[in-house]
């Protein structure tokens, strides 16, 4: 026997370790069809995970008979628990959940889920939390939105400080929370928050494409091919600071006469916005491949909120080749370079956002070179790194509960 020469045919492959299927409790307050930031990149890092071999549970409020009828038909990839929702004030086409603590105690325990992620910090995220905890479940959640920078904006002044430390009191108490930004963790950090993870948000840029512009649609909004169409896609809510956006198509009309506004979104100030800008385009509410569309046909997207905790909007523009101004804030500030892939102002500097955006919209060829360097920078906001970075916080989660829940059990037996 030659045992040298077996050896030589042996041939060895590095390859990598089967990736552990796991079950995720995914609990959110809002989910597609309603349209908003959280419900659409939810949707995607549900997606994801399955995609990744994961049992999802999907467990979140139901929807009302519009808007379910609304909703894809068979999604066999993921359980979907429904459970009792009333309308969230000021947002009457959304639903929160309620109280639901013994409803998921008794779930998880007929069937343990090895961590919970909870998206949304309403009462059945609240019930989730008691429920994972009161069966020593590991847990994760999402920073996503600026409940408390909401105050002036909805006359809640003296509420902001115990929102506050309702939010930290609740993240507080997970394993980790995931934010989207490095200044958004610096922030909360600031304010006591523990544990904070990055985790930013991706971007459908096959979806999201300057290729859907159609001549059609800019024509039916009155503006011809070489005519400038600046743009909105969002909430009309004063939360958006949309003030700032009349101001800078104001400026910028004063020397364009024939530019056009245009404004994707609905909310409770379309008939103030109507009012102070009548020639403004309102399209109204917009998903999927028409959304993208509208996108496309803009020339300049102009984004004044502060009170985001991303922005997925900023990277949809982005993708879709638009010249994107905003201040410098959420998903704006993380990701352009003033002057190079769009333009920022300091944030709350007005005058200076209207300022950038009249200079702008005097220079096509600048728009041109932002617009290219914004739609490269969104290409590479893939979702697939995105929800591997997800993954990977639920793995650390999971990580650093096992040994504890040993304990526990061993503690039990004896």
């Amino acid at each position: 026997m030659n045992t040298a020469n077996d050896a030589d045919d042996i041939l060895v492959d590095d390859l990598p370790a089967p990736r552990h299927s796991r079950r995720l409790a995914v609990v959110t307050e809002t989910y597609p069809p309603e349209v908003n930031g959280v419900a659409m990149s939810m949707a995607r890092v549900v997606d994801g995970l399955n995609r990744r071999n994961h049992d999802v549970q999907l467990i979140r409020p139901r929807q009302s008979a519009k808007m379910s009828a609304q909703a894809p038909t068979g999604r066999p990839e993921v359980d979907e628990v429904l459970t009792k929702g009333l309308p969230v004030p000021l947002y009457p086409n959304l639903r929160m959940g309620v109280p639901s603590k013994r409803a998921l105690v008794k779930l998880w325990s007929l069937r343990r889920p090895d961590v919970v992620h909870i998206a949304t910090e309403g009462p059945l995220g609240w019930s989730a939390l008691q429920a994972a905890q009161h069966l020593a479940l590991p847990v994760t959640s999402d920073y996503r939105t600026n409940f408390h920078a909401y105050g002036k904006h909805y006359r809640l002044g003296l509420l902001s400080k115990p929102i506050m430390g309702y939010l930290r009191k609740f993240h507080n108490r997970c394993d980790a929370t995931m934010v989207p930004t490095e200044a958004m963790r610096v922030l909360l950090a600031e304010r006591g928050f523990e544990r904070l993870n990055v985790v930013g948000r991706g971007v459908d840029a096959q979806r999201f494409d300057p290729a859907r512009r159609s001549a059609a649609m800019r024509e039916s909004w009155g503006a011809g091919p070489d005519d400038l169409v600046m743009g909105y896609v969002g909430r009309l809510a004063p939360e958006k600071n949309l003030g700032v956006v009349l101001a800078a198509y104001e400026a910028v009309k004063a020397v364009q006469p024939r530019v056009r506004l245009v404004f994707v979104g609905d909310g409770p100030m379309r008939a103030e916005l109507a009012a102070r800008a009548p020639d403004a385009v309102f399209a109204g509410s917009r998903s999927g491949d028409d959304l993208a569309a509208h996108y496309a046909g803009l020339d300049m997207f102009l984004f004044a909120s502060l009170t985001e905790t991303f922005g997925n909007v900023t990277t949809e523009a982005m993708a879709s080749g638009c010249a994107v101004v905003a201040f410098e804030s959420a998903a704006a500030g993380e990701l352009i370079r003033s002057g190079v892939n769009g333009w920022l102002a300091g944030p709350g500097k007005e005058e200076t956002f209207v300022t950038m955006t009249r200079l702008a919209a005097m220079d096509s060829n600048a728009r041109r070179v932002v617009a290219e360097a914004a739609r490269t920078t969104a290409r590479r906001l893939d979702w697939a790194d995105i929800t591997a970075r997800f993954e990977a916080v639920l793995e650390g989660a999971i990580a650093r509960a096992e040994p504890a829940f040993r304990l526990t059990g061993l503690q039990a037996a004896a």
